[in-house]
Order: structure tokens, then sequence, then C-alpha cells
């Protein structure tokens, strides 16, 4: 049974996220692919300004476009707030980075090497 911490929307929404990612190639990507997500996206951009809320937490005269809505509690771990205004924040790409140090690696280009063997 499950606790009754989120709202009957809440949990539809966790099984949905659920849903389409066991259903999908992409995993749990397929979630950032969908008409749900690309409006909440936007709304949330709209809300905060278009503006990175970590830099103006910094030093709150910078100004740093955000490109990028981030989950707080990460979707694959609370699928269920996945759509929640209060889970998501805007952010620019280098804090979003520094929220994923995990990724770091994986958005470079692996650099060509080439070993010659005589």
């Amino acid at each position: 049974m499950r606790m009754k911490e989120y709202t009957d929307d809440q949990l539809k929404t966790g099984d949905w996220v659920k849903t389409i990612s066991e259903q999908s190639y992409r995993g749990w990507h397929a979630f950032y692919h969908t008409s749900q997500w690309k409006s909440k996206r936007l709304a949330v951009l709209k809300r905060d300004h278009y503006q990175c809320q970590i830099c103006r937490q910094k030093i709150p005269a910078k100004y740093s476009k955000a490109t990028t809505v981030h989950h707080i509690k990460h979707l694959k771990d609370v699928p269920e707030l996945a759509l929640t205004d209060s889970n998501l924040i805007s952010l620019c790409e280098d804090c979003h980075k520094d929220m994923h140090p995990e990724l770091a690696n994986k958005s470079r280009k692996p650099s060509f090497t080439n070993k010659e063997h005589w």
C-alpha cells in the first residue's frame, strides 16, 4: 500500500511516468519528450523569468539565463513530483551541471587517440 504523502494526481503522474519510461527505448528520458513536460518546462521558465535561481541566490544582482528546468527531487527517485511546481527550478547550464556531477564526463566527446602498432 502506498503512503498518502502525495495527492491522487501526483500518484497518477508517478504511475504514468513509470509506465512511459518502462515502455520506451528512451527509458526515463521518454518523459522529457512528452507534451506535458514541454508545457510544464515553459511555465516554470516563465515563472522564474528565465533566470537561474541558484545564480540569483548567490549574487542577487547577477543574471544568468536559465535554459534548463531541474527536478529538485530527481525524476527517477520521485516520479510522483515530475510535474509539481515546487519540485522544479530554472537553472543555467553551469548550475545544472553542478547539480549532476555524475554526468560531467558524459557530455564531453571522447578525445581521439591514435596508437600506432608495428
